[in-house]
């Protein structure tokens, strides 16, 4: 825990905020609150996750007068939950909250991954819905293009001999995929409204609605609670799977006496690649090709997924990274980063080696290529990329 907590920022931690699920008894914050302490973290103060969502906006503490509602959706990787809390004189008060475990962020890559099978069914006459082994390449696969459907408005879905040695490729649009997961968005929005009708509002006496969780980034989910609460603010500027980590270090902040966390530029700008990454690959006719995995401008934290094609007679491939500002052909010198993936077994047709770059908002690159046969990787991190 505390060595996940220094890798990402960077530095020592010693004193944490932990945040819980609102349901979490006693027994579970004992439990976990020792944990930490196991881990040699000092806890300052264990607090709620719909609390630690409002902290991350500012609600209710920038102008503390007056008092409103705001509702609170979380949907996560196994759990949704919704929260309606009243904001009076900076003091919150839970008045109704539910979580469903029967839905969340893994349903929407199971829906896929069985899209994905039945399409491969289609294609080769072949049923691989009962094969584990399978079924796990398509989860793996359907949840990278989960992710990139959020941004992108079609996401391909490759997997290296998905069964009896036949690859398995296909395109998959966000429109497709909001067809697929049509149930679930009916599901997460019948959520919100049991809870209003429960605790007796309706939907204009919401003032803001609060998304959090990775899955909320789905744009037709945040478009139906748009369409549920046309004249509500729905807060989404901060990444949804950033919300209630930023609300703890908030009050951590507050607790140690620090009036300001993060300074204004951290508040109030995103940060951005600078210049096009771009992978090095072969066209049909065995030219050079450049590809763009990061179009200068991209808000950062990112990641891609790259799939490099190589000859099957070779042992060793090289995986190249440029940069470049201009519009023009890409020189040589550009170049600021390769990977050798190396020992490969010699066989017929093609290596496929799976490339992970994750661009963290210091403009650093982790790489990460995976040879699909053999599972050898190597990984490599560029200090500044960008």
């Amino acid at each position: 825990m505390k060595e996940t907590a220094q890798f990402a920022l960077g530095s020592d931690v010693n004193d944490t905020v932990i945040t819980v699920p609102f349901d979490f008894g006693e027994k579970q914050k004992k439990v976990l609150g020792e944990a930490a302490k196991g881990a040699g973290l000092n806890v300052l103060r264990l607090i709620h996750e719909p609390s630690a969502a409002l902290l991350a906006y500012g609600i209710g503490q920038d102008s503390p007068s007056g008092k409103s509602n705001v509702l609170v959706f979380k949907l996560g990787g196994t759990s949704l939950s919704v929260t309606v809390i009243e904001v009076n004189s900076g003091l919150y008060r839970v008045l109704s909250t539910t979580t469903d475990d029967s839905i969340g962020g893994t349903c929407f890559t199971e829906a896929l991954a069985q899209h994905l099978a039945s399409e491969f069914r289609r294609c080769y006459r072949n049923d691989v819905s009962g094969n584990p082994r399978a079924m796990m390449k398509l989860m793996n696969s359907a949840e990278v293009a989960k992710h990139s459907l959020s941004t992108l408005g079609t996401a391909n879905c490759f997997v290296d001999s998905l069964y009896d040695g036949m690859d398995f490729d296909c395109n998959v649009s966000r429109a497709r995929f909001e067809l697929i997961c049509s149930a679930l968005f009916v599901k997460c929005i019948e959520a919100i409204k049991k809870l209003l009708e429960q605790v007796g509002l309706g939907m204009d006496d919401i003032s803001k609605v609060v998304l959090c969780g990775g899955s909320a980034r789905i744009p037709k989910l945040q478009h139906l609670i748009r369409e549920l609460f046309p004249n509500v603010d729905l807060l989404n500027s901060i990444p949804p799977d950033e919300v209630i980590p930023i609300g703890a270090a908030l009050e951590a902040g507050i607790l140690l006496g620090r009036e300001q966390v993060f300074s204004d530029d951290d508040m109030l700008s995103v940060e951005c690649s600078g210049k096009d990454i771009l992978v090095k690959a072969l066209d049909q006719s065995g030219t050079d090709k450049f590809l763009v995995l990061f179009p200068s401008g991209t808000p950062l934290p990112a990641r891609r997924q790259h799939t490099l094609e190589a000859p099957g007679k070779i042992s060793s491939v090289c995986l190249e990274l440029y940069e470049s500002l201009e519009k023009g052909p890409v020189k040589e010198n550009d170049r600021f980063a390769q990977i050798v993936l190396q020992n490969l077994d010699i066989k017929e047709g093609l290596h496929h080696i799976l490339t992970i770059l994750t661009m963290k908002r210091d403009g650093s690159l982790h790489v990460t290529c995976t040879d699909q046969d053999t599972g050898k990787s190597e990984a490599v991190t560029v200090e500044v990329a960008s």
